[in-house]
């Protein structure tokens, strides 16, 4: 496998975000769920780290204690910036979005895009011109007074992502973003979000059940137990980039996806036969 020259050295400087020994349970009459257990995870500045895992073992729980919406449990350490964080600590530190893409039906496009601006303080008109300069980029120019019902589903996936990325922070979760999307569609944004990540360099954790789409995006893919979830691989990803879509089929690929595969089933096996 090749080199990738854009992948930072995990030795410079602080992480953007480390997690160690992080857990999370929940109160779950008649007894207790614990969804996370000793989560040790450090991201880079300008990583895209990819996230998988058997269906239940805890992904957005992670995603919701990264983003600020959940305390973890007394014990683990959530780093951000090289400094120890709460969850009150995190929460708009992060930009986050969710598996739908929650457009508001009443609002214009443009109008959708600018909310974290306005939720931030700034004038709608200065807000405007600031997200109109983004719609060339996200491949909208023409639709920024269209409502979202008149979008495709491709196209309200890159209005929310516009969203996520003018609420300028230095991660960005994205929870399957394109997981809803028709396989071609999905090729596509898939193609065009790495484009978008190479020329804003933000540094990405990106939850998927697809395992090509976990290697094709990632610089590192991690892969979680059934639950409680922990870390059971990290294996970096060393294809070269800019990726051609083609190199779905090289050798390379098809390796890391043997290997990736293995450990995913074996956890989904877990899972399954916890719930019988």
């Amino acid at each position: 496998m090749q080199g990738d020259s854009h992948r930072p050295a995990a030795a410079s400087g602080a992480p953007i975000l480390e997690l160690s020994g992080v857990s999370k349970s929940f109160d779950s009459y008649p007894h207790r769920v614990v969804a996370l257990e000793g989560i040790d995870l450090r991201i880079d500045k300008g990583e895209f780290v990819t996230l998988v895992g058997p269906s239940g073992c805890g992904k957005s729980t992670l995603f919701n204690i990264v983003a600020g919406l959940l305390d973890a449990d007394a014990g683990g350490t959530v780093g951000f910036g090289g400094m120890s964080q709460s969850a009150r600590d995190l929460l708009g530190k992060v930009s986050f979005m969710p598996q739908r893409d929650l457009l508001l039906p009443w609002r214009r496009v443009i109008d959708n895009v600018i909310l974290p601006l306005e939720v931030e303080g700034m004038g709608r008109a200065e807000a405007r011109k600031t997200a109109a300069a983004l719609f060339p980029e996200f491949g909208l120019s023409g639709f920024e007074r269209h409502y979202p019902h008149q979008l495709s589903g491709g196209m309200r996936q890159r209005v929310a992502l516009m969203r996520t990325f003018c609420f300028e922070r230095p991660l960005v979760l994205l929870d399957e973003p394109f997981g809803a999307l028709d396989a071609m569609t999905r090729t596509l944004m898939q193609r065009w979000l790495l484009d978008i990540w190479q020329r804003h360099k933000r540094t990405i954790l990106f939850i998927t059940h697809d395992v090509d789409e976990a290697i094709f995006l990632g610089d590192r893919v991690v892969v979680m137990t059934a639950r409680p979830g922990c870390i059971k691989l990290s294996m970096d990803i060393r294809l070269e980039r800019p990726r051609n879509p083609r190199i779905t089929t090289s050798t390379e690929f098809q390796s890391v996806k043997k290997a990736l595969l293995e450990a995913i089933e074996e956890e989904s096996m877990k899972s399954f036969l916890a719930e019988k």
